[in-house]
Formats: structure tokens, sequence, C-alpha cells
């Protein structure tokens, strides 16, 4: 099993993210934690991504979930095709649903578990990773709902790691103040969790995480 889960964008180890993924340098962008605020940004934020990739000699592409609501055998043969997934940063609830509604959920276990693919993501995209999105209610707005999407929560989450993250702890970012909040919570309730700073990200390659600080 491999992950690069990364508080903000590659953060400062992209190389690392890089030296995960091979020999299939294809990659999926999703993006579908940024469903809430519309397409017309969705361009120039893709864009940028699939530079990024290309400067490594790879290939990105997106990959919209929303092509495959109830159609999760598509996705399954779709989701062959790459070597890693790159899911974006945004509302981490319009995430997790949009990978529910795809069947993205249940897909993505046994390819990362046969490191048949790489999962790798920011904010969000790091956070629909872990076994629950309880906490992150109070950075994220659960009840923010997109055309094509329904008002049920989903709160579980993909459970490819077994603590809580906190993406943009003490960090110069619009909702790092909010993520104190959250790191409280996770303390109150006894929750297990990792805490990033803007740059940092965890890795997980066959069972052993490292902390990259």
């Amino acid at each position: 099993m491999k992950l690069y889960l990364s508080s903000y964008f590659f953060g400062n180890f992209a190389e690392k993210l890089i030296d995960l993924i091979s020999p299939n340098k294809k990659v999926a962008v999703i993006m579908n934690a940024g469903d809430i605020y519309g397409d017309e940004q969705r361009p120039v934020y893709l864009s940028k991504e699939i530079e990024k990739f290309q400067k490594y000699d790879f290939i990105a592409e997106e990959l919209d979930l929303r092509d495959y609501f109830n159609q999760s055998a598509g996705l399954a043969k779709k989701l062959a095709e790459y070597g890693a997934v790159w899911v974006m940063g945004g509302n981490s609830f319009v995430l997790r649903r949009a990978m529910k509604y795809s069947g993205f959920d249940k897909i993505i276990g046994p390819l990362v578990q046969n490191n048949s693919i790489v999962y790798a993501g920011f904010s969000a995209g790091s956070v629909v990773a872990t076994k629950t999105l309880k906490g992150i209610e109070l950075v994220d707005d659960p009840n923010l709902v997109p055309p094509k999407y329904n008002k049920e929560i989903v709160w579980d989450g993909l459970g490819l790691v077994d603590f809580s993250i906190a993406p943009h702890y003490q960090s110069q970012h619009p909702e790092s103040e909010d993520i104190e909040a959250v790191v409280q919570y996770f303390i109150e309730k006894n929750i297990p969790y990792k805490a990033l700073r803007d740059g940092e990200a965890i890795i997980v390659d066959d069972g052993k995480v490292h902390f990259l600080r």
C-alpha cells in the first residue's frame, strides 16, 4: 500500500510523491471536492496540476467522478488505466459524496492494498483517506450541496489510515484558525490524529508510516 497525504498541494516533498508512482506514470486528478464552487475556475486549477506532473514526465488528466455516478463498473475500468490518483482539496463532505455515488470508495481500497495504484491527495483529499470525517464539520460545511448531489452526509472515510488528519495546522492558510478547533475535537474525543502544517506530508509505503516535516 502506497499513500501520499499532504496538507497543501504537493507540499515540500514532491520527489517523494513521484518516487511512489512507478512504473505507470499516468495520474488521475480528482477535483470533486471543488464541485461546490462551480466549474468556472476548474480548468485553471487542472492546468496547474497537469504542469506539475509534466515536470516529472508524468501524464495527468482529470477524472471527474460525476461522470461515473451510478456507474461504478465504468469507473473501475477507468481506474485500471492509472498508476496514481491525485485527490485535490476543497470541501471534504462533497468529495466523500462523490466517492460514494461513483463507487470510488469501494473500488480504491483493493487497488491500493495490492499496489495497483497509489492514493495521493492534499487537504480534503487527505482527510477522506481516514476512518471518519467527524470533527471536520468544524472547518468544512457538510450541508453544502452542489448540483447532482443530495443532502445525505457521509461521515465515514475510506479507512486507508487508522488516524484522522488535520491539514493546514498552524499555517498561513485561511482555514488554520478553524483547524485549531478540529484538533481540540480530536483530543476531547480521543480520536487518534496527525496535524499537518502546510508543506508537510505523510507517506505510507508497504505498511510503514513516515511523517515528512
